[in-house]
């Protein structure tokens, strides 16, 4: 068998930590200003400029699950939820609450001030995608992310008294301008954008399908009192289910339409 030494030097930079996740990311800080010059990712085959995944959050210890249904493949998760929304109860929708998936926005940047820090990451949440995406549909801006004549973009990061998370705010810098005034290192940066799905491990079937059974089985099903849930394996716990449904939908059918409003 041939070796791929490529692959040694990636798997060798993983496992040193120079090329690990955390530091290809980036994210603003509370209370600062920080300069960004936003890029697209080079083969999104949907045409946008920057990526998006699915996860599932808050199962067991795992503080996100990569969701396989959206690569195509099977999804023990998608399935139990297919079979708690065909059920059709109360129990089934507070269950359904915690498995629906959400959705996670990432886009290469180069932050100003820090280029020899080279392409980095910018993970966000639904807002400030659409903030992004109402600027560059804005015939005033277009397209920010042109490395020849795109606009950078200030990123706000603030956080209101009394409230738990910091909001973002995106403004785009009034001028056109070049990623870098250096061609052969805004290219080098165009080459070098990191690859999002090197980032993230996708499990497979059978290994989401023990996280989820140990989840409903084990002290995270029990501790909430009365709450009915149902694992791949038949097991059932029992609880009560909360009696506020009623008074925040008509129905039924449109809480579980509200659910997949908010995550698809």
């Amino acid at each position: 068998m041939a070796i791929n030494f490529d692959a040694l030097r990636k798997k060798l930079g993983q496992l040193s930590g120079s090329g690990g996740r955390r530091n290809s990311m980036w994210r603003p800080q509370e209370g600062e200003e920080s300069v960004v010059r936003l890029m697209s990712f080079p083969a999104n085959d949907d045409g946008l400029p920057f990526a998006e995944r699915w996860f599932y959050y808050n199962i067991g210890n795992n503080p996100g699950l990569l969701a396989p249904y959206q690569f195509g493949d099977p999804d023990p998760i998608q399935e139990l939820i297919t079979k708690l929304r065909d059920e059709g109860t109360k129990e089934s929708y507070e269950l359904c609450k915690k498995l629906y998936p959400k959705a996670r926005y990432y886009a290469p940047v180069i932050v100003r001030g820090e280029e020899d820090k080279g392409v980095r990451i910018w993970a966000f949440g639904k807002t400030v995608y659409q903030s992004l995406l109402n600027i560059m549909l804005d015939e005033d801006y277009g397209d920010i992310t042109d490395p020849s004549d795109g606009r950078d973009v200030k990123v706000i990061c603030t956080k209101a008294p009394g409230r738990m998370w910091a909001t973002t705010e995106v403004r785009p810098r009034g001028k056109q301008s070049a990623l870098c005034s250096d061609n052969k290192q805004a290219a080098t940066w165009v080459e070098n954008i990191p690859d999002i799905n090197d980032m993230y491990e996708a499990k497979s079937y059978d290994a989401l399908t023990k996280i989820v059974n140990d989840w409903l089985e084990g002290d995270d099903a029990e501790s909430d009192e009365g709450e009915t849930t149902r694992g791949f394996n038949g097991t059932t716990t029992t609880s009560s289910a909360p009696k506020n449904i009623e008074s925040k939908f008509k129905s039924l059918d449109d809480a579980f339409a509200d659910l997949e409003d908010d995550s698809f």
